[in-house]
């Protein structure tokens, strides 16, 4: 049996979240821990927590809970927690669970050895709560943890925005952007890993640079990135909707490694319910921009999420997101029943929403939309795809895989017949039949060289 300490990191949440347990465990291992999922009895249990949503502390909650009573029975030394949740609900937290060894904030990726040094030397519980400061930990102690095809780059922290609804400023603090040399290094990294896909990850990527070099960007770092070797599929996600420019548009429509996808949360389409949210722009503003990147990119994949139930949303505001969901035909939408969170200003208005309202427009919005996205994968039967493949179904038949329209873990799948492929491959593929969230297909000999992004749809489908 190995003497080197042993660590089990448990992350909740985001992808975000994802990315900075990736560095805190290259921090440990670099350090001499082990990092190690699965054993029973770990010498120190780190959580790294989501403090989001109510329903995200209740779930945190529940594994301190758990965690702690693993340290009960002997079977662990030590419990950290840290990230968000106690960013946000620090000393509250302190006093319901007094047995955890250390609680730390956000941002503190880079410290995380000498952290876990000082709890296992101490029986005192240590408190590193301060005013969010983000520290980008070193690019080569990046311990990935998922498929080394596909990867997370985090391009900036923090978020300027005042949004009523949201608490993230209030836990993560101003934006404030990763340089960009250090971006296309762990870019470099990445790829030398074998990563094929980045996805870019930000509260909001749009902003990527204006802190640093006193102008957007984004447009940059795309040209920037699509110079890596070994990349060929760069993501965008987390959009601010005000900020798709011209020249955001025009150079995800003419770099051939940018997917022609796009993430931008709208939140909404009613103007008074987006006044309310201090979000920008309205249903028809949205309307131009969907117009302006499909006109650059008739391809294009558009994902977004929408609250139901905020306060002050009637039944004709409602209506209205319905019209502009039909409108806009959009591929992806997912959705939110509002959450009434303690200290922002949107729980405070008049005219909260009854919980069933919210719960019956929540599945009112998830049905109306279903047929609008069979519609969108249906124009792609007869069309080819490039697809990259991820796995096998458990009888062989198919692979499993996603096109430039998928991301990882939200959208949906891509099977394919007549495959023979290795994980991590790209391939072409035929599509063949369609449903709600996923597509089917069979393999097609196509050279390597031929089409980088896959071709797009008609206007119909029969």
């Amino acid at each position: 049996m190995s003497n080197t300490p042993s660590v089990r990191l448990i992350t909740l949440g985001c992808a975000k979240n994802e990315v900075d347990s990736e560095e805190i465990a290259g921090v440990l291992q670099r350090a001499g821990y082990r990092l190690d999922a699965h054993t029973d009895a770990p010498d120190v249990v780190v959580i790294n927590t989501c403090g989001f949503l109510e329903s995200a502390q209740r779930e945190g909650m529940a594994t301190i809970r758990d965690a702690l009573r693993l340290k009960r029975q002997g079977k662990t030394q030590r419990v950290i927690v840290a990230g968000c949740m106690v960013q946000r609900l620090g000393e509250s937290l302190q006093q319901q669970f007094p047995e955890v060894d250390a609680w730390i904030g956000v941002g503190q990726m880079a410290r995380f050895a000498e952290i876990v040094d000082a709890a296992r030397a101490t029986r005192q519980p240590i408190a590193d709560i301060q005013p969010p400061h983000h520290r980008w930990a070193d690019v080569p102690t990046r311990l990935r943890s998922r498929a080394p095809w596909t990867a997370y780059l985090k391009v900036s922290e923090g978020c300027d925005h005042q949004c009523t609804f949201c608490t993230i400023p209030s836990f993560r603090g101003r934006h404030v952007s990763k340089p960009i040399e250090r971006i296309l290094e762990e870019a470099r990294w990445l790829a030398h890993n074998g990563a094929k896909e980045l996805n870019l990850i930000a509260q909001d990527t749009t902003q990527y640079g204006y802190d640093l070099y006193k102008q957007f960007m984004l447009p940059t770092l795309l040209r920037e990135l699509s110079a890596v070797e070994g990349v060929e599929w760069i993501r965008l996600h987390y959009a601010y909707p005000s900020r798709i420019t011209d020249a955001l548009i025009e150079a995800m429509a003419s770099l051939p490694k940018a997917a022609h996808y796009l993430d931008v949360p709208l939140q909404h389409a009613d103007r008074a319910v987006l006044q309310a949210m201090r979000r920008p722009g309205d249903g028809s503003r949205y309307l131009q921009m969907v117009r302006r990147l499909r006109e650059a990119m008739p391809d294009i994949a558009i994902r977004t999420t929408f609250i139901v139930g905020f306060p002050g949303e009637d039944e004709a505001a409602f209506q209205r997101l319905l019209e502009f969901l039909q409108e806009a035909q959009l591929d992806r939408v997912g959705a939110f029943m509002y959450s009434r969170e303690k200290g922002t200003p949107a729980a405070e208005l008049p005219d909260q929403v009854p919980f069933r309202v919210k719960r019956e427009r929540y599945d009112r919005l998830m049905r109306f939309q279903q047929p609008i996205s069979l519609a969108r994968n249906r124009l792609w039967v007869g069309r080819t795809m490039r697809v990259l493949i991820e796995g096998y179904s458990a009888d062989g038949k198919y692979a499993i895989g996603r096109s430039h329209r998928d991301a990882p873990d939200v959208d949906g799948l891509v099977y394919v017949r007549g495959c023979t492929a290795s994980p991590g491959e790209f391939i072409e593929a035929r599509i063949t039949d369609a449903d709600v969230y996923d597509v089917w297909g069979e393999a097609i000999p196509t050279p390597a060289s031929q089409t980088v992004q896959a071709s797009a749809p008609p206007r119909s489908h029969g």
